[in-house]
């Protein structure tokens, strides 16, 4: 397959068929922490990198194909080896999944596109967006992420604020937490005060637990992610 992975068991999602939007890391990100190694070359150029036709054609053959599989996934997943809203085709996808299948679509995102609102109106009929906030200083946003040129904190956390506004699903906020970078407790609360300013239905707290890009992205202890978890409140999981 050139385009779907899986289905893979994911302890957020439980079974998700997994497909990919771009291709050899195409990101706007070089995320200290990420397990598909080095973003070699950033853009924030927005292309329909993989032709979303042959992506439908490719799922609806592995659908033909895959009756009893089908039965107990959970979610089509947008993600894969890229960030998947620099794919222009991705509303487009999502509607036509809807079409062809009951299986609920979740999106995975950097959330570094989300200030667009062709970009979110394009995810509104996806059924869960997993976004993510890993810094809400500028300093510490630009360390672990490692941002394109011309991506702005300030424009993330607001496109974050809009999309509750505008999106009816649930989504659920994930937070990659490594250690001496982001977790310092006093970031913490100030991430807080963020979050409550975007109201997800879920904040999970992840640190890196496989190999990564960079060596120093080492994952937050135990006891301290529970410390984290306490100050972000109730709808606060560790994953």
């Amino acid at each position: 397959m050139r385009y779907l992975y899986g289905p893979v068991n994911s302890r957020r999602l439980g079974f998700s068929l997994g497909i990919s939007l771009t291709y050899c890391k195409k990101c706007n990100f070089d995320c200290i922490y990420c397990q598909l190694g080095r973003t070699r070359e950033k853009t924030n150029t927005k292309a329909e990198y993989v032709k979303i036709e042959e992506v439908l054609a490719e799922l609806r053959l592995w659908l033909q194909n895959n009756s009893q599989d089908i039965k107990k996934i959970n979610y089509i997943t947008l993600a894969g080896s890229g960030e998947p809203t620099l794919n222009t085709g991705i509303g487009q996808l999502i509607l036509e999944i809807k079409k062809t299948t009951p299986i609920s679509v979740a999106v995975i995102t950097n959330s570094s596109l989300l200030s667009d609102p062709s970009v979110r109106q394009a995810l509104l009929f996806a059924d869960l967006i997993i976004p993510s906030l890993d810094a809400v200083s500028p300093a510490i946003f630009a360390k672990i992420n490692q941002p394109a040129e011309g991506i702005t904190l300030e424009y993330i956390i607001q496109g974050l604020v809009d999309l509750r506004k505008e999106f009816k699903g649930k989504i659920w906020l994930e937070v990659m937490l490594v250690k001496g970078i982001n977790d310092d407790l006093g970031h913490i609360r100030k991430l807080k005060d963020i979050i409550e300013k975007i109201r997800p239905d879920k904040v999970q707290l992840n640190s890196p637990v496989r190999s990564s890009s960079e060596t120093s992205a080492c994952a937050v202890n135990k006891n301290k992610l529970a410390k984290i978890k306490d100050i972000l409140g109730g709808n606060c999981e560790i994953i």
